[in-house]
């Protein structure tokens, strides 16, 4: 197939949604799809991308996320583009600019659209005039009109779908967890690969390493990862926290860990490289969050194909994936944030702690979450050329021409 991904947020962005996006197209491409980005522009992205199937449209930053952007632009050469390319799908992975731009474009090509929904917009109200502008019932309002007439919604937990049902959308949706490049994460560094990188940071090869991976903005609930430090260093009095990411919420976390007095114990690395992270779950002995606005919380799933144990904050999906103390805990409270860091920390892995690791990694694998996705395409497809037919027998769809 040919298949247009139309999203605002691509590479050298560096997000979740980034991650999720180049896993697909790498996945589809593999299986012998072509596969079409049509995206932002951004500053920082090299000039000769159509080359590699890229195509961005002029774009200015997103008000109040400015490290976002938002195509401005281009209707008409999206088209043109796509008409060239001869697209049988267009899958959608926001809801604004390029997401309209895809819906216009499968209208006018006769063609299936499909849409991901990422991000759980009632978590992020706060960016956009501290939240008395919009309120959850828009979110819910304007996701229904976008929605409709989408050919299918592919939700990445089950907290996405039952908060698409309770919005009222009616497309088809089908929970197709996002996948993770196994073979990158299991490249394994050497130990003296790992000694050196921990040297860089200034810790020692003994020294206890909790990460933290994430945009550092405050839905990611990091501050309580800091507060709930002291507890932890009492009974493990040389652990460090390293803080993995960058964002809006950055000058305020330096600022509590200043006034908790715990420079000693916490490092702010920055942003990484998305081909660079997977060294920081290597070298790190328990990965931790408090966040509760993950929709489908890819950096677990990294951190379970590194085989690192995971103490993170109870949600649908959480629960789902760390059914098992071998792979990781769920709390609620920081007591249980601390107890569970504490056992990991005082707990050595066994042979079958890593076997239990392996039989839950299948599952949330690249490769399943591309078979799932072209699965979805073909439902769609099929769907969409018996509803035309019942219109118009002798119609023949786009996507049904001879290969």
């Amino acid at each position: 197939m040919k298949i247009g991904l139309f999203t605002d947020t691509y590479f050298p962005q560096v997000s979740g949604v980034a991650t999720s996006i180049k896993t697909l197209r790498d996945e589809l491409i593999k299986n012998g799809h072509e596969v079409y980005i049509f995206t932002t522009t951004d500053p920082a992205a090299p000039h000769s991308e159509p080359e590699k199937g890229i195509y961005r449209f002029k774009s200015v930053p997103f008000i109040s996320f400015t490290d976002r952007r938002i195509a401005v632009t281009g209707w008409l050469k999206v088209l043109r583009v796509a008409k060239r390319l001869q697209l049988d799908i267009v899958h959608n992975q926001t809801e604004f600019s390029l997401g309209m731009m895809g819906k216009l474009v499968a209208n006018e090509l006769g063609i299936p659209c499909l849409h991901t929904y990422h991000t759980m917009y009632q978590d992020y109200l706060h960016y956009i005039a501290n939240g008395r502008i919009l309120k959850p019932r828009d979110v819910a309002r304007l996701a229904r009109l976008y929605m409709r007439n989408i050919d299918g919604v592919i939700a990445p937990s089950e907290r996405v779908l039952d908060t698409l049902l309770g919005y009222g959308v009616e497309a088809p949706i089908k929970i197709i967890p996002t996948g993770v490049n196994l073979d990158r994460y299991q490249q394994l560094d050497t130990p003296a690969q790992r000694l050196a990188r921990r040297e860089q940071l200034g810790l020692k090869a003994t020294t206890p390493v909790l990460l933290s991976l994430s945009r550092l903005a405050f839905e990611k609930n990091i501050q309580a990862l800091i507060a709930a430090l002291p507890d932890i260093l009492a009974v493990q009095p040389t652990t460090h926290l390293l803080i993995v990411g960058d964002g809006p919420a950055r000058p305020t976390l330096e600022r509590q860990v200043r006034e908790m007095k715990l420079t000693e114990h916490v490092t702010f690395v920055g942003q990484v490289d998305n081909d660079e992270v997977y060294h920081y779950y290597q070298l790190a002995d328990v990965f931790v969050s408090a966040s509760d606005s993950e929709s489908q919380g890819l950096t677990y799933d990294e951190a379970l194909a590194s085989a690192l144990p995971l103490v993170v904050m109870k949600s649908d999906y959480t629960a789902h994936l760390l059914d098992d103390p071998a792979i990781g805990q769920v709390f609620q409270q920081r007591s249980g944030l601390v107890k569970g860091v504490l056992y990991y920390l005082q707990k050595p892995a066994v042979p079958e702690d890593l076997q239990k690791r392996q039989a839950k990694l299948h599952e949330i694998s690249a490769t399943v979450f591309g078979q799932r996705v072209v699965e979805f395409y073909q439902e769609c497809q099929q769907r969409l050329a018996q509803e035309h037919a019942a219109h118009n027998p002798r119609l023949r769809l786009p996507f049904m021409r001879s290969k």
